[in-house]
């Protein structure tokens, strides 16, 4: 049975303060900026405003203060962290890999961008995540060449776009890259256009996301996947669609609810130019470049009142893989 949820309340999105550290644990502090849109980082990093970002970074427990770990970047999503992210978390620490839980919304003092995606974009979180890598590369007890980057929603945006190289570029000139993406049922609605702007990183990348997502369509990521082969340029990208599940398929909570005021972005496609702006279509070169031409593009193509809620199938699947995934390209 479908529940209806009107206003949201975050009970719980705060974890950056509200959870006591612990031994094996430190707050890093670094640089970042808040660029709109991929166009802010490609054309016009250099003149972004400077915005301080924090993450909390955990050491596995009874780790070698004379070793190097392996590092996984968690990214959370519109809604700020929840207890299902954390449980990732947690299983990479006790597989002997270190975490970094990215506090992109906090940090700027915002909790849930759901309705409106502009207080926290996936452009300024791309950012944060390589000033993040950039930052951790001098810890003693981290193995840079061996540092990956999962998502959830947003976050699943973030670590699938993280890898298109005209950005990586425009950061740091591919100095420090991940050497593995796990993207969590993304919103692939964007795709670098023409063909030949289809330059990602061959680092692997694997897309995770439920086949009854409304939120953010598999669909769009099979489309997605399919212009990345037709571009004929090297890429290293697979995807799982998970039967019967919804967004936030690996939660805990079973119950599908109705988020009425989220976008619901099932036919939503826009092209991307090699300046990472995004355009209305292919025939209308209409930037979508602000706030407002974004809630103007969306208006043409979202509808309202997506589900989430977990499936205990798909959540098992889902934790395994992920597990399997790193290991293999983060461990071995």
């Amino acid at each position: 049975m479908k529940k209806m949820i009107g206003v949201i309340a975050i009970i719980c999105s705060s974890f950056l303060f509200a959870q006591d550290l612990t031994w094996n644990q430190e707050i890093v502090t670094f640089k970042s900026a808040n660029p709109f849109s991929f166009e802010g980082i490609i054309t016009d990093l250099d003149n972004q405003p400077i915005q301080e970002v924090s993450g909390i970074l955990t050491l596995p427990e009874n780790f070698d203060s004379s070793k190097k770990y392996p590092l996984i970047i968690g990214v959370a999503g519109s809604l700020n962290w929840s207890q299902h992210h954390l449980d990732y978390l947690e299983m990479y620490q006790e597989m002997g890999i270190a975490t970094f839980q990215l506090q992109s919304f906090d940090s700027r003092d915002v909790q849930s961008t759901v309705g409106t995606q502009v207080e926290v974009t996936t452009a300024m979180v791309i950012l944060d995540s390589y000033r993040a890598l950039e930052t951790l590369s001098t810890h003693p007890n981290i193995d840079i060449d061996h540092v990956g980057i999962t998502g959830w929603s947003l976050g699943g945006g973030v670590s699938l776009y993280s890898a298109w190289l005209p950005l990586i570029d425009a950061i740091n000139n591919r100095e420090f890259m991940f050497a593995a993406h796990l993207p969590i049922y993304p919103p692939c609605l964007s795709y670098p256009y023409p063909a030949s702007n289809m330059q990602f990183s061959t680092a692997p990348i694997h897309i995770l996301i439920g086949e009854l997502d409304s939120w953010v369509p598999a669909v769009a990521c099979t489309e997605l996947l399919e212009k990345m082969e037709y571009s004929g340029l090297p890429v290293n990208i697979d995807m799982t669609i998970y039967d019967n599940a919804h967004h936030s398929f690996d939660k805990r909570d079973t119950e599908i609810s109705v988020v009425e005021n989220g976008y619901s972005l099932g036919d939503c496609r826009f092209p991307m130019n090699e300046e990472g702006s995004l355009l209305l279509s292919e025939y209308w070169k209409i930037p979508i470049n602000t706030p407002l031409r974004q809630k103007l593009a969306l208006m043409t193509c979202a509808g309202r009142g997506p589900s989430m809620g977990g499936n205990t199938e798909a959540r098992e699947a889902s934790f395994k893989f992920s597990a399997e995934f790193f290991t293999n390209y983060l461990k071995e």
